[in-house]
């Protein structure tokens, strides 16, 4: 490697369409943190704005869907190798996703469905879920569902997790890695989570030691980590590796910013290997 390519490295750009997390325990500033410890540049189009802390959302104002498609218009002349999809609040922002993921063919999506806030608030419909599997699955390469979001978008008809993974598929998802931190399976040993990957001719499972605490942001760092593994070309088995080692990382370095240390979700350093400034406070 040259000099100057040391020096100006080629970035693979992923293109995100996610919420704004004031807190940036989540949205477009994980996602941006997230991808560029991947080794790829975030180019990052807001589809919601919000109000929150690290407990809960107060409020949600999706973006304009004309905004989101001029937004992501803009940057056509940047080589896109990756999207990822976060937050969609409202059925003119989703649109507006589809529209622009149409028009990028052959580029891996993969779609983090951001259905309720880790404080309770909900932040879609049933109406704008139905949409969300008739529009949107149908372009997913990859999904990255918890169990409960899973069986929000499978429906009641499903008798397990893998029959809930096959009916999204069969909408058109080609595959869907579905993670247990929030809801683990009885089966699953006391200390330790499994994440299993679905993909047509069979799954893949991890297990991982559970950290202590409640988190706030791990889905959007590891679908983020994740399309920035698919954008360097990686395989999906790998990338979904790499991303869960990656995000578990991240966890294990997370902190708090709030002073409600009782309610407070843990938020997670996507970039603890960077200098801790040092400072002591005045007596």
């Amino acid at each position: 490697m040259t000099g100057d390519a040391q020096t100006h490295p080629h970035l693979p750009a992923v293109l995100v369409l996610a919420g704004h997390d004031p807190t940036g325990g989540a949205g477009l500033v994980a996602d941006s943190e997230a991808v560029a410890a991947c080794g790829g540049w975030a180019l990052t189009v807001p589809t919601a704005l919000t109000v929150q802390n690290c407990r809960d959302v107060g409020a949600v104002q999706p973006v304009d869907g004309v905004l989101i498609r001029d937004a992501a218009a803009a940057l056509e002349d940047i080589e896109i190798a990756a999207i990822k999809v976060g937050l969609l609040a409202s059925e003119a922002a989703l649109d507006a996703v589809v529209e622009i993921i149409q028009r990028r063919p052959g580029v891996p999506v993969v779609v983090d469905p951001v259905l309720r806030a880790g404080g309770g608030h909900e932040l879609s419909t049933p109406t704008l879920i139905e949409t969300f599997r008739r529009r949107l699955l149908p372009l997913v390469d990859i999904l990255t569902p918890n169990r409960r979001e899973l069986g929000r978008l499978a429906g009641g008809a499903c008798a397990d997790d893998t029959e809930r993974a096959v009916e999204l598929m069969h909408l058109g998802c080609q595959a869907v890695l579905v993670t247990g931190t929030d809801d683990p399976e009885e089966r699953v040993p006391a200390g330790r989570v499994r994440h299993t990957l679905h993909v047509p001719d069979g799954d893949r499972q991890w297990t991982w030691t559970r950290l202590p605490g409640v988190f706030h942001g791990s889905g959007c760092t590891l679908a983020s980590s994740l399309a920035a593994r698919l954008a360097q070309g990686e395989s999906l088995v790998a990338a979904c590796e790499q991303a869960q080692a990656y995000t578990w990382q991240t966890l294990s370095h997370g902190w708090r910013p709030g002073h409600d240390d009782g309610d407070d979700q843990w938020l997670p350093r996507r970039l603890w290997r960077l200098p801790v400034a040092r400072f002591e406070q005045d007596a």
